[in-house]
């Protein structure tokens, strides 16, 4: 088959320079969109799943499985687990069982409460450094029992609403009528612990007024999880119900499947209008083209070699649209922080994202050729060379 030079498909994208900006736009635009729905699942399936460790089991009290800070269990449960489940995970006398609160309550900036922020705050104790191998302090130090001092992610200023120099090491926030400093920042990458406050457990027991815990978290070392399960089954005076933290994570993520396709169908109806301005400006340009695309056809080029030739300099467009949209969401997307109602994750653009990013807008290069094109090329030789 005798195919057009390909650069008489570059040569056609400067004909008209309008049809070439706005189609490139349109590209763009619809590779920006896509990853932008694409980034947005992606966090938060990585602030959800990543947090989880394989061989973590949270324990808390049953019938409280779907919030955590409903859960309300003695604090004295914590040494019973330790002492009556064999299999967890020790480290030099210490067993990796971690007692902690989690708790949504709303911090001032002053004593008057002039300004007030809603906070995710986590009691702990130092054996959750253990468990949460990912949190790490990268200023200042752990806060101390007694001292209303307090530690703060990496992402608890994004999820406050407030600048990060508010919660800097030196600042300091009220609760419980209380004056709070902060003595340390952590960071824990694409989790939800890193928009967090932790405070001491026994502070924030005595902040909400209450002797339980919320749960606790057990890194297991030859237990298993039906082990764990066989014990709180067993124990019914405890009222533990355990679940791994892969699947307590898993299911919350399926809460969220609603945003997620939420997400997608508005993404794939705003690029389906891109897709039908890219049709309509094709169809503009190739209509002006008709004689053109009929003196080809007499000249001995078959209609499938002229598809092909329009469906380069169609691509040619796209792809310089992809890379344009691509570059942006790069700039403007990855890492960006988005609050939802679990605290805050970051938009994550990696080369999944990318990849899929670009499939959308290269096989918007190839549909947006094809129809038009044909349309143009069905007409008989003599018809076409008589149109105007």
């Amino acid at each position: 088959m005798r195919l057009l030079p390909f650069d008489y498909a570059v040569r056609n994208l400067g004909r008209s320079r309008t049809r070439l900006v706005l189609t490139i736009m349109a590209s763009a635009l619809v590779v920006l969109l896509v990853l932008t729905a694409a980034a947005f699942v992606r966090g938060m399936a990585n602030s959800l799943v990543n947090k989880s460790a394989g061989n973590n089991v949270i324990l808390m009290a049953a019938g409280s499985e779907e919030s955590l800070e409903r859960s309300q269990i003695p604090g004295s449960t914590a040494g019973i687990v330790a002492a009556s489940l064999p299999g967890i995970k020790n480290r030099f006398g210490v067993t990796y069982v971690s007692p902690e609160i989690h708790a949504a309550i709303i911090v001032k900036d002053d004593k008057e409460g002039s300004r007030s922020w809603h906070a995710v705050v986590r009691g702990f104790l130092p054996e959750a450094s253990l468990v949460h191998p990912r949190a790490s302090v990268i200023q200042g130090r752990m806060p101390k029992p007694g001292k209303d001092e307090i530690m703060v992610g990496g992402l608890a200023a994004e999820m406050m609403g407030v600048p990060d120099s508010r919660v800097a090491i030196g600042q300091s926030l009220w609760f419980d009528n209380r004056r709070w400093n902060v003595v340390g920042r952590f960071t824990a990458r694409g989790t939800v612990l890193d928009c967090e406050i932790w405070v001491p457990l026994t502070d924030l027991q005595v902040a909400t007024k209450r002797e339980t815990v919320s749960c606790l978290v057990v890194t297991l070392d030859d237990a298993e999880f039906a082990d764990v399960d066989a014990f709180t089954k067993q124990r019914f005076d405890l009222g533990l119900t355990a679940i791994s933290e892969t699947d307590y994570y898993a299911s919350i993520m399926k809460f969220y499947q609603p945003v997620h396709a939420m997400v997608w169908t508005t993404a794939f109806l705003i690029g389906l209008t891109g897709l039908f301005g890219g049709l309509n400006t094709m169809y503009a340009a190739f209509a002006a083209r008709v004689r053109e695309l009929g003196m080809l056809q007499s000249l001995g080029f078959p209609r499938r070699a002229i598809m092909i030739s329009i469906i380069q300099e169609s691509l040619l467009t796209s792809a310089t649209g992809t890379l344009i949209g691509s570059m942006l969401g790069m700039l403007l997307l990855n890492g960006r922080a988005v609050k939802f109602s679990m605290g805050v994750f970051q938009l994550v653009v990696d080369y999944r994202v990318l990849l899929l990013g670009v499939a959308a807008g290269l096989i918007m290069g190839v549909l947006g050729a094809m129809p038009p094109a044909w349309r143009c090329l069905r007409l008989p030789i003599i018809e076409a060379l008589k149109a105007s």
